[in-house]
């Protein structure tokens, strides 16, 4: 275990699952911690437990983070506290209710918490950072960003924002030494199947990885400068090839002109092109 203090780590979701091995894992690696979640009791018994096993500070906030006011909160710890260098964005919620038979406000609200709240803390806490030449933020999304379809569509296009939105700030902030880390998890061990329409029980077990195992797997990922990691993904190459594809796509993404695929061809050209005989004729000329 490093006794060096790294500053105060900020993790959201912290009182059970993926959050609370965050928050076991980087008190054992240095970081005091501020813990967010809704339940103060569970916050309280889990900081007790890391405090004793590790000597760190453990501070909590309860807050949900749907409520506007309970947001704005946590904003203004991230605003102002200067002893924060890592931010871990890890509350959210999901769904595997096709996306026809889900109810459209438990979809308002999965996009209120996995990406506005998202979107703000990492607003308040991004300048700070900057301003202090340096910081991390890590951001929980899922292997679901990248193929939307397997479950609930809402709940994979809001990590596919995640992703998407961890690509731009890893672009914009890499400079002024903050580092950007997307972790996709695919099926994990949690209690958060527990809020969806599939228990964990039913998943295949061969697709299903310890909450525990995943974090660690993640926390090596940061270590070894990936910007995104995927847990299961056994061969980083196959992750090099997508990035390449995207960057392939980029210098025609906005041009002056349609490609000449879309291009409706001129009069000149069509009357080049051979006449196409109606199907009956073309039999006939065939016997």
């Amino acid at each position: 275990m490093s006794q060096a203090i790294k500053g105060f780590a900020l993790i959201t979701g912290a009182s059970s699952g993926i959050g609370a091995i965050y928050a076991d894992r980087l008190a054992r690696r240095g970081y005091d911690l501020i813990l967010v979640a809704r339940r103060f009791d569970r916050l309280r018994r889990l900081a007790d437990k890391i405090a004793g096993e590790t000597g760190r500070k453990i501070e909590v906030i309860a807050a949900d983070l749907v409520k506007r006011k309970d947001l704005a909160k946590v904003e203004a710890v991230l605003r102002t506290d200067r002893r924060i260098t890592t931010v871990v964005n890890d509350a959210g919620v999901a769904s595997t209710t096709p996306l026809l038979q889900a109810d459209v406000d438990k979809m308002s609200e999965m996009i209120a918490l996995n990406v506005d709240a998202l979107t703000r803390l990492t607003y308040a806490a991004a300048p700070g950072f900057v301003e202090r030449g340096g910081g991390t933020i890590i951001n929980i999304a899922s292997a679901v960003a990248l193929a939307p379809w397997i479950f609930n569509g809402v709940y994979g296009a809001s990590k596919a924002f995640v992703l998407a939105f961890s690509r731009s700030l890893k672009h914009e902030l890499a400079e002024k030494g903050v580092r950007v880390h997307v972790v996709l998890p695919g099926v994990t061990a949690t209690d958060l199947w527990g809020t969806t329409d599939t228990p964990l029980k039913q998943m295949p077990g061969g697709i299903v990885m310890p909450a525990a195992a995943m974090v660690d797997a993640a926390l090596v990922g940061l270590d070894q400068g990936e910007f995104a990691t995927l847990p299961s993904l056994p061969n980083v190459a196959d992750w090099d090839a997508y990035e390449a594809g995207l960057q392939a796509l980029v210098p025609n993404l906005s041009r002056a002109e349609p490609a000449a695929r879309l291009t409706e061809p001129t009069a000149k050209e069509t009357s080049r092109q051979p006449a196409v005989l109606p199907l009956r004729q073309r039999m006939q000329q065939h016997r």
